[in-house]
């Protein structure tokens, strides 16, 4: 069913509160990858407020869609996203990293409510991915498993290795994600290990390849209702995003992979989210 722009004020709303709360979140943690946390923003919150089967009040449920975030580090986007939803008080974010806190700067599943699968170990959650949509096929169940993808991780050799066995057993019920920021924590993908020709590499490994703005709720949501109804291989939406998206000093600025903010920087932060 096509988004409506009801549907997109309300993301869009959503989007807001998430970014000021990976602000909040930085500021209270002392650092956070918050540049790779504001990049996927977007393919969140239309994840989880719009195409996600779930229930917040029942997380263990056998039959929910699953929700991997291979780009583990990006927690501090995903925290408050959950938070919001319900899993858990918002108000435990205010302890996020610190010691004997559950919220690590990878969630684990084992302590986190809502995540599905613990990572941080970057290419492995496209593997685990492959597993889980067989998984579903042996039991014949219809649920289906997101993954979000950075572009740095797709330097694995993990990620590849995932993606032929997804072709040859023809997963179309695993839909992946790649926030194709373009900047890794050393500087540009293509300067430390190219990806491109990345849409034809995804091609020659025998999936679809859908290409979206993963800012705009119209691509992202046209991306993913095709892969919800294709059947015949599996596909990728490889979503162009901003690192840093929604403040205005830190896109695209490789610097702000991880960073620290006080307080000044904290309020500068959200008066450009408020633009």
């Amino acid at each position: 069913m096509a988004i409506t722009d009801k549907e997109i004020q309300e993301l869009t709303r959503h989007a807001k509160r998430i970014r000021k709360d990976i602000i909040d979140i930085t500021g209270w943690a002392g650092g956070a990858h918050i540049g790779g946390g504001l990049s996927m923003t977007e393919i969140l919150v239309i994840l989880y407020y719009k195409y996600l089967n779930i229930d917040p009040k029942n997380p263990d449920w056998k039959d929910r869609d699953r929700m991997i975030l291979s780009k583990g580090h990006g927690g501090v986007g995903y925290a408050p996203i959950l938070a919001r939803k319900g899993y858990f008080d918002f108000d435990l974010l205010k302890e996020f990293n610190r010691f004997k806190s559950p919220f690590g700067m990878h969630l684990d599943s084992n302590k986190v409510k809502g995540v599905d699968v613990s990572t941080g170990s970057l290419g492995h959650g496209l593997p685990i991915a492959v597993g889980l949509a067989l998984g579903a096929r042996l039991q014949k169940k219809s649920w289906l498993t997101y993954t979000i993808l950075g572009d740095g991780e797709c330097n694995e050799g993990s990620i590849w290795e995932a993606a032929m066995a997804a072709a040859h057993f023809k997963l179309t019920n695993m839909i992946t994600i790649v926030d194709r920021n373009q900047l890794m924590i050393d500087g540009t993908t293509e300067s430390v290990m190219g990806l491109e020709p990345f849409a034809d590499k995804w091609k020659a490994f025998g999936w679809i390849v859908k290409s979206a703005d993963g800012h705009d709720y119209n691509s992202l949501s046209e991306a993913i209702e095709y892969a919800q109804k294709e059947d015949a291989a599996p596909v990728v939406i490889i979503a162009d995003t901003i690192k840093g998206k929604g403040v205005d000093f830190m896109e695209n600025e490789v610097k702000w992979h991880y960073g620290g903010l006080d307080t000044d920087l904290m309020e500068k932060a959200k008066t450009s989210v408020d633009k």
